[in-house]
């Protein structure tokens, strides 16, 4: 019998975690299926897309399939904020989604992440040494939240002294406060003026000046890009991190495995971020009528990717249900699904990860759950708001 497939509701989501059991029967019996409207919550109906090959499929074809038409993201804005979002990458076709992100990619490339990845490592030394004294942490409010939030602040050139500051304006954003994007808006804007004034051998610098071609990001452009990096690369990254440490706690052989083989820290980043699944969807609208996985679709109809359901497909992944630290063959999904909008901070996630990882397993082997767990009332982040541990 078909389940009752509601794949929106933020409440299941903080109640129980993604739908898998839903994404499974879609996978075998709709891999396309017509998802009715949001009733009170004024969402249209949209076609869902849970199998691992259609949503690469869609994923490669912008020019069928749009970001910026009505964005990536799944609400329904009006037309001024969505004109607005528009100046963001992640809300961009080609060829402007091209133009911008040639531009950013100097922000991640092998020699800056070579010059962060120590810098890296003292931050996670910081965070993980400071809870093992306490005996204890939050984790996601301690560790996991702070990090990606640091490491940002260590690629735009802010201050150590303004990290509080940082993180706090990090939060608010998240909850959607306009008065915290203003206050970084203002923030980035001197930072700005101050490396053009006088330049630096910083990322920063880098970023703000032209490129080969003589192009450079224009000061929306600029601003739009900080925001984004605060918001989609902070949150994803504490997701998969407090996401990833629960993994491994709830399947402790893993835990042990790791500790016993830290060769082994690669291939579990990547598996964090397959079982995890940070962002749950992304939406696109259809540029003309078309057709996916047999059924019609209709232009402007709007078309979402769960990539929660990609990742665990069984045509894809050996065991999908089975956390495995050292898969070998793992072409998951979590950072996209090809295409222009493949996750231009892949390596920095992961660099990421893997040093938080290996922190914990040699600072914090004992670490174990303590107290209730709770997960972020959210269908688009798959995410914790609260992971206490203890350390024995």
């Amino acid at each position: 019998m078909a389940p009752q497939i509601d794949l929106i509701d933020p409440a299941a989501y903080q109640r129980d975690g993604p739908p898998y059991q839903q994404f499974a029967w879609l996978r075998e019996q709709a891999p396309v299926h017509w998802h009715a409207a949001g009733g009170g919550d004024g969402w249209p109906g949209f076609w869902a897309v849970t199998r691992h090959r259609d949503v690469e499929q869609v994923s490669r074809n912008p020019e069928l399939f749009s970001s910026a038409r009505r964005l990536a993201l799944f609400d329904e804005l009006p037309r001024e904020l969505v004109r607005r979002q528009r100046l963001m990458m992640i809300n961009r076709d080609p060829p402007e989604h091209t133009r911008q992100r040639r531009l950013v990619s100097r922000m991640f490339s092998p020699r800056v992440l070579d010059r962060l990845q120590v810098r890296i490592g003292e931050i996670c030394r910081e965070l993980v040494d400071a809870a093992v004294r306490a005996g204890g942490a939050e984790f996601v409010s301690d560790i996991a939240g702070p990090l990606p939030v640091y490491v940002l602040g260590e690629l735009i050139g802010v201050p150590p002294e303004d990290r509080p500051w940082l993180l706090d304006v990090a939060g608010r954003l998240t909850s959607g406060s306009e008065a915290a994007a203003t206050q970084l808006y203002l923030y980035a804007t001197d930072l700005a003026e101050q490396r053009r004034a006088a330049p630096r051998e910083d990322v920063l610098t880098v970023l703000l000046a032209p490129d080969e071609q003589g192009e450079s990001l224009a000061t929306e452009e600029f601003l739009m890009f900080v925001l984004m990096l605060l918001i989609a690369g902070t949150e994803t990254t504490t997701a998969a991190a407090a996401g990833g440490l629960l993994a491994l706690l709830s399947f402790p052989e893993q835990w042990q495995r790791l500790r016993r083989s830290p060769e082994l820290l690669p291939t579990a980043a990547e598996e964090i971020v397959r079982w995890t699944s940070p962002v749950n969807l992304f939406r696109r609208t259809a540029t003309r009528d078309t057709e996916l996985a047999g059924r019609p679709i209709a232009e402007g109809e709007k078309v979402v990717l769960f990539y929660s359901s990609a990742n665990r497909d069984p045509d894809v992944f050996d065991d999908p249900s089975c956390f495995d630290v050292g898969r070998e063959r793992n072409p998951h999904l979590g950072f996209g699904g090809g295409g222009p909008h493949f996750c231009l901070g892949r390596h920095l996630a992961l660099l990421q990860l893997r040093t938080l990882l290996a922190e914990l397993v040699d600072r914090a082997p004992a670490v174990r759950v303590d107290g209730q767990v709770v997960r972020l009332r959210s269908s688009f982040v798959n995410g914790i708001s609260r992971l206490p541990v203890r350390f024995g």
